[in-house]
């Protein structure tokens, strides 16, 4: 946004401020200024001079010999400009001047004559096009004078970086109302008063198809319209915030628009069909328009174009239409003020690639209660410099109209985000100050009404930005943070997720990351049953695909997809995890049940990097996963609250994927936390899987209810270990883990471990029987014991094996 400094003070005055200022104070108000230009700096050198006599070059027809006075001497100038004439004020380039076309003037011979300067034109010295004869000065002047004092161009140009939430500061009178916060002065209206537009005295009729694209549309006619150039000082200020000036119509619409915001589009009445307006979207058979550079633009169903009676003239708040464009026959003129949906404008803008002011200004947000006032400037603008009749009345449609939003303003919250203290009426001045209504409600509450042109103000924080911009932020305190000593409290869900990470990459794991969304047809695969709960999936509304419409109820399927993958990819020695949430949908319309869940998958050679003279062809078995689970439980030291083993192996509870003869729980009491196993055949099969896998899954929600053992030093000890062991045969369907469990729940003093190191079926143990071999270590920690007091120990723990287990000693049996 440009302006100058002199159109500035037509609404605010800033006498007593220089530009440099008043730039530093619109961007602490957070209007970024660009560039502060002094207009017109490249016409210092050139001055008035005054055309004493003119004669005929001896040796050029078309060229005369001027006596030129400079105010400081008389010299020859040779001219070829058919206006020249004795007594004429005009301006001079005296040699070494450079013009802004970059012509360095030299005192030289034109075609023998001496020359000692340059009389020059308009589009010379980049006043404006005109090129028809040098500058004609209506003087008096006094020679020497600076031209920029002459033409009066001393003025100072400003230009201002909005963001796109200040539509309103898009104009003059907008920047204005932001430098009268800080100067303290009043801002002018923009007209003295606005004429009622009651649309009964009209011979035109406006309609609007779609209130929600276009919520106002304001018109007026006016007759007896002279076309021609607008005054030097409108011409002066359009140039230079660079729009280049056409005729006074167009200039003045031009100009109302940068001072007030309001973009507005005149047409040539005369070319509307059927005296109608209608503010509409195309018709399927209204493909495309003639705009008024002259282009062929393309229509879309969705954009929004001004009509009349039988077809597009302008597309609305862009461009207008080239039929009725206004000409030097125009005499009556029917003047648009209107309000454009900003999002449609925006679009359209973008589609027809015609980047326009008006577009500027429609697709941020324009004031549309400012369409009649507006409309009433560009009206007296209209009279006065193009000696047009105004008809009495015109035509306001107004469906859009909306209440002011009214907020209420606590300053005492006010005082607590800005760290200052202000008291009430300091709060409501600084608001008023740019035009917001502020009443007192009680000594701590202001009701605000936020002015129609603030489109950025929705909430009371916002108010109290507004209060912080015009306060100052330099007059803000600054104070340090308030640092706490202690820190934030561990999340332990987290710091478990870590650990977990931290023991299975130990041991040789890579952690996998899935999509959260996968296919339901994975549940069918795993075999659940119609009533398992992990079959109550949530659905996504628009998924990508099939293969993604739901969101995951198990962690497995994932990672047997990655097994597959890596095996198609000639990786057959795969060991996975993934620790992710799942997502249960326990009621219908309600958000699902989220709980983290760890999922682990091993496959292929136990050591797949192994020489091939060690360990060859050990394939991964059962034990393998089940020692993972075994080692990931032991170093996180979790043990169940009931002292009960957390493995163990209960056919009811052998999940649909798992394979039955070869599965356990992860128990804790009653409640199942996990499971281990390997994959079911025909699981696999639906995986289009080749080879077995086994996996692991812990609810870590549920893992975290476990006690952890808390880690404590123990000394080494200071005694010998004595050591036993015991080869017991047990009915084949005991499982040997139950002879350990019995053992510990003993709690003998002396006993240190007990492990189970063999387990054999086969000759000569009968069918129907296994034997299991048990290792046993005891020690004191106060003295070394003796063979009698272990024998005793281990004879009551075998007494206890055999009458629990129907067991005997292996010697005894195979006898």
């Amino acid at each position: 946004m440009k302006f100058t400094l002199s159109w500035l003070n037509q609404f605010i005055s800033t006498a007593g401020m220089t530009s440099a200022q008043i730039a530093d104070q619109l961007t602490m108000l957070g209007l970024e200024v660009d560039s502060v230009e002094e207009l017109s700096a490249h016409l210092a050198p050139i001055t008035v001079a005054r055309v004493t006599e003119v004669s005929q070059h001896p040796d050029a027809d078309k060229l005369t010999v001027c006596v030129v006075d400079t105010g400081e001497e008389i010299v020859q100038v040779v001219c070829g400009a058919p206006n020249v004439r004795p007594g004429m004020f005009t301006a001079i380039a005296k040699p070494g001047v450079k013009l802004p076309d970059g012509t360095k003037i030299k005192k030289s011979k034109v075609r023998g004559v001496v020359s000692a300067g340059m009389l020059c034109s308009a589009r010379e010295l980049g006043l404006n096009d005109d090129h028809s004869g040098i500058l004609d000065l209506q003087g008096p002047f006094a020679p020497g004078l600076p031209l920029v004092e002459a033409l009066d161009l001393r003025d100072t140009v400003i230009e201002v970086d909005l963001t796109p939430n200040r539509p309103d500061c898009a104009s003059v009178r907008g920047i204005a109302r932001e430098v009268g916060s800080f100067t303290g002065g009043v801002l002018k209206p923009l007209v003295a008063q606005v004429t009622p537009l009651t649309g009964k005295n009209i011979d035109f009729e406006v309609i609007i198809d779609d209130p929600t694209l276009c919520p106002r549309y304001t018109a007026r006619k006016l007759i007896n319209v002279t076309i021609g150039p607008s005054p030097r000082w409108m011409q002066q200020r359009l140039s230079a915030v660079g729009m280049r000036p056409i005729n006074n119509i167009v200039d003045i619409t031009n100009y109302v628009m940068l001072e007030s915001g309001q973009p507005m589009h005149a047409f040539d009445f005369a070319t509307l069909r059927d005296s109608k307006i209608i503010v509409r979207r195309p018709t399927v058979q209204e493909t495309s328009i003639t705009t008024l550079d002259g282009s062929q633009r393309q229509l879309d169903p969705d954009m929004l174009l001004i009509c009349d009676g039988q077809g597009p003239i302008a597309v609305a708040g862009v461009m207008g239409g080239l039929d009725t464009e206004i000409t030097d026959r125009t005499t009556t003129i029917l003047l648009e003020s209107a309000c454009f949906n900003p999002v449609s404008i925006r679009r359209t803008a973008r589609k027809l690639g015609i980047p326009s002011e008006s577009s500027y200004r429609f697709e941020r947000g324009v004031d549309p209660n400012l369409a009649d006032i507006a409309l009433e400037r560009a009206v007296e603008l209209m009279v006065e410099y193009a000696g047009a009749q105004a008809d009495p009345d015109g035509i306001d449609v107004y469906p859009g109209k909306k209440p002011l939003l009214t907020l209420q303003l606590r300053v005492n919250r006010v005082c607590g985000l800005l760290g200052m203290e202000l008291n009430r009426d300091q709060v409501a001045d600084y608001l008023r100050s740019i035009e917001f209504a502020v009443t007192a409600l009680d000594e701590a509450t202001l009701e605000v009404v936020v002015p129609s042109f603030r489109i950025d103000i929705e909430r009371e924080v916002d108010l109290i930005e507004e209060v912080a911009r015009l306060v100052g932020y330099n007059s803000i305190p600054t104070a340090l943070p308030l640092i706490r000593m202690d820190y934030p409290k561990r999340d332990d869900l987290r710091a478990l997720r870590q650990d977990i990470a931290r023991i299975l990459t130990a041991q040789g794991f890579f952690e996998a990351i899935n999509y959260s969304f996968v296919s339901e047809h994975h549940l069918d695969i795993c075999r659940l049953a119609e009533n398992d709960a992990r079959r109550q999936v949530t659905r996504l509304l628009n998924p990508l695909s099939e293969e993604q419409a739901v969101m995951r109820s198990m962690l497995l399927p994932g990672l047997l997809e990655n097994v597959r993958r890596n095996i198609n990819f000639q990786c057959p020695d795969i060991r996975l995890f993934e620790t992710g949430k799942i997502f249960l949908q326990q009621q219908p319309n309600a958000l699902p049940e989220e709980r983290l869940y760890l999922c682990a998958v091993m496959s292929g050679q136990r050591y797949p990097k192994a020489e091939p003279f060690y360990h060859a062809n050990q394939e991964i078995d059962f034990f393998d996963v089940k020692g993972a689970a075994a080692n990931l439980l032991q170093v996180l030291r979790m043990t169940g609250n009931d002292q009960a083993p957390l493995f163990r192996q209960v056919a009811e509870l052998t999940q649909p994927y798992s394979d039955p003869g070869c599965s356990v729980a992860i128990m804790d009491g009653d409640i199942v936390i996990g499971s281990v196993g390997r994959v079911h055949p025909e699981t696999l099969k639906g995986f289009a899987i080749k080879q077995p896998v086994y996996f692991l899954e812990i609810d870590l929600q549920h893992l975290m209810n476990l006690n952890r053992v808390p880690k404590q030093f123990k000394t080494l000890p200071k005694f010998p270990s004595v050591k036993r062991d015991a080869s017991l045969v047990v009915p084949d369907h005991v499982p040997a883990g139950e002879l350990l469990v019995a053992i510990r729940t003993q709690r003998q003093k002396y006993l240190e471990s007990a492990e189970i190191f063999d387990v054999y079926r086969g000759k000569p143990i009968q069918a129907g029987y296994k034997s299991v071999s048990l290792s046993f270590t005891y020690r004191s920690e106060t003295a070394t014991l003796d063979d009698q007091s272990v024998d005793k120990i281990h004879d009551k723990l075998m007494k206890l094996l055999m009458a629990d287990f129907n067991a005997c000693y292996r010697q005894g049996f195979d006898a």
